[in-house]
């Protein structure tokens, strides 16, 4: 058997159906087998980045090992930013990349370089097969890395000479693993002995309880002990339903404004995430002073590691959950509906907030971000997935769409842009039975622009929403916060953040590739344009004139 067959062979065995990949002439021995195994669609870009990035979101999206192929060196390099992207998602994923004929290693080829040293600092592993007879054991192992908690990104240099090679060593399949682990009971005590004590119990809802299907047991132990539920600064998913008067909205890039949020509060529990992710330093720490802090990761990595706790306990997170629902028996109904019942007045009073907000901006011209986001609403299906990148028009999104469940919403951590346009691809490769609404801002959807050639040539009938202030609007937003944290005084313009001279044109750039786009200038016409796109069944772009900084 030759090298690719046992590569092929092992993509099957682990379940393989997609490969997201920019072909390239070292990765000739796949294209080639890809004939033999219809069952493994090849989903093509015109980027390695955004082979990455729909890779990443369809990691999510799907719940499984998503598969990457790219080509040597410089297409290695196009994705790292990606990758990165990936890793802080914590998508479990396997990167391949072809390399160079190892025979040509000490003559310097064209594209040759160390792609395994490349990939290592932004994958949990990183190798090149030397021998044929490594493939099946490498590929074994890099599926089993990429999913053991917390799950990332693996990288695999396939030199097309050893794709080639012949050996008996078969291939790589995966093991029968029951990795669902149980709390330490006395953990569990520890916590709802500390809860029960609370007067004001909050709790951060990271992405592993999406990932882990575990919402529902988080929901139950909100309803059983009245806490308010925050979700992090930057999120890929949501743990929790939006429309739970629980939910109080997302924290703040800094310690001190997280700790505001949280400033009611005697007792914070942290579940699945990395637990704080902030922009600017400030001192001092992010929880009220004599708050009780706990912690459930599913991975020892994570738990205590910018925090003393008052408890911690590794486990699988729902099942966690669903012991301190037990535990927290004791608390009396009563007080939970009290709390609950407090909460639910604090989100009607901020939704009675946004919506003077909203009509207050109604017919500013151009259309302020609040109105854009009612009216994108209105347009779209009422069982649409969002893909977010929207960035400085995030809060009026969540201000304004409701989320029931995990598989609703889906969005980047990192920090790094371009994931949105990109990942929408992922998205409805995973859920093709869903609408998939994908909000990005101008600036970011050029970091991945070529996705909409991908969505055309794959039929996949998303609609782009592009929010045209023609401008870096948060870095406008950043550079003030810059100015006052480090005392700078300046009446400067902002350099080098509009994207005019000339303007961007989205519904050009769609259609040389095959994307029908339809530009709005006035915000009645939103809402309609919105549900005329979902009803042509097709990939189309709309770009929406929005107002600029304020």
């Amino acid at each position: 058997m030759r090298g690719r067959q046992v590569f092929m062979e092992t993509l099957a065995a682990h379940g393989v159906d997609r490969i997201f990949g920019n072909p390239g002439t070292t990765e000739s021995p796949l294209l080639d087998s890809l004939l033999d195994y219809p069952q493994i669609q090849y989903i093509v870009h015109l980027h390695e980045g955004v082979a990455v990035g729909a890779a990443n979101f369809y990691g999510q999206a799907a719940g499984k090992t998503a598969f990457v192929n790219l080509h040597v060196a410089p297409g290695l390099g196009n994705a790292i930013g990606m990758i990165y992207g990936a890793l802080k998602n914590n998508t479990a994923m396997v990167v391949t990349a072809g390399q160079q004929d190892t025979r040509l290693r000490l003559r310097d080829p064209v594209l040759g370089h160390d792609l395994a040293a490349m990939a290592a600092p932004v994958t949990k592993w990183s190798v090149q097969v030397e021998t044929a007879d490594e493939l099946g054991p490498i590929l074994q192992r890099a599926f089993k890395i990429a999913g053991e908690a917390p799950a990332g990104p693996v990288f695999v240099a396939l030199p097309i000479n050893v794709m080639e090679q012949e050996t008996h060593v078969p291939p790589g399949r995966p093991g029968q693993s029951f990795a669902r682990s149980l709390p330490d009971p006395a953990g569990i005590v520890a916590m709802a002995r500390l809860i029960l004590a609370a007067q004001s119990p909050a709790i951060v809802a990271g992405d592993e309880i999406a990932r882990a299907g575990a919402d529902k047991a988080l929901v139950s132990l909100v309803n059983r002990i009245g806490a308010a539920v925050w979700f992090e600064g930057l999120r890929g998913r949501n743990s929790f339903p939006t429309e739970h008067p629980a939910w109080r909205g997302t924290l703040a890039f800094d310690a001190p404004g997280v700790a505001r949020q949280l400033a009611g509060n005697d007792l914070v529990l942290m579940v699945g995430g990395p637990f704080f992710e902030e922009v600017w330093y400030a001192p001092g720490s992010p929880f009220p002073a004599g708050c009780k802090v706990l912690q459930i990761e599913s991975a020892p990595a994570r738990l205590a590691y910018n925090f003393a706790l008052d408890a911690g306990v590794i486990a699988d997170v729902g099942a966690a959950l669903e012991a301190l629902v037990q535990a927290a028996g004791g608390l009396s109904a009563a007080v939970a509906k009290a709390r609950l019942n407090l909460l639910a007045a604090q989100k009607q009073a901020e939704a009675a907030s946004q919506k003077a907000r909203v009509e207050k901006a109604w017919s500013r011209t151009p259309t302020s971000m609040a109105r854009a986001m009612a009216e994108i609403r209105a347009g779209a299906p009422a069982d649409a997935i969002v893909v977010d990148e929207t960035i400085t028009a995030n809060l009026d999104l969540f201000k304004t769409f409701a989320f029931d469940g995990p598989m609703d919403y889906f969005s980047g951590r990192g920090g790094g842009i371009g994931q949105g346009v990109a990942g929408a691809i992922g998205v409805a490769v995973a859920e093709p039975n869903r609408p998939v609404l994908c909000v990005s801002g101008d600036g970011s959807s050029m970091y991945s622009i070529q996705a909409l050639w991908t969505a055309a040539h794959h039929d996949l009938p998303i609609v782009f929403v592009i929010l045209a202030n023609r401008e870096y609007r948060v870095l406008k937003h950043n550079i003030d916060a810059y100015r006052q944290r480090f005392d700078v005084k300046s009446n400067k313009p902002y350099m080098h953040m509009d994207l005019s001279g000339p303007a961007l044109g989205f519904v050009a750039m769609a259609s040389g590739m095959g994307v029908a786009g339809t530009r709005v200038a006035k915000a009645d016409d939103i809402a309609p344009a919105i549900a005329a796109a979902f009803r042509s069944g097709r990939p189309h772009l709309v770009e929406i004139e929005i107002e600029g900084k304020r």
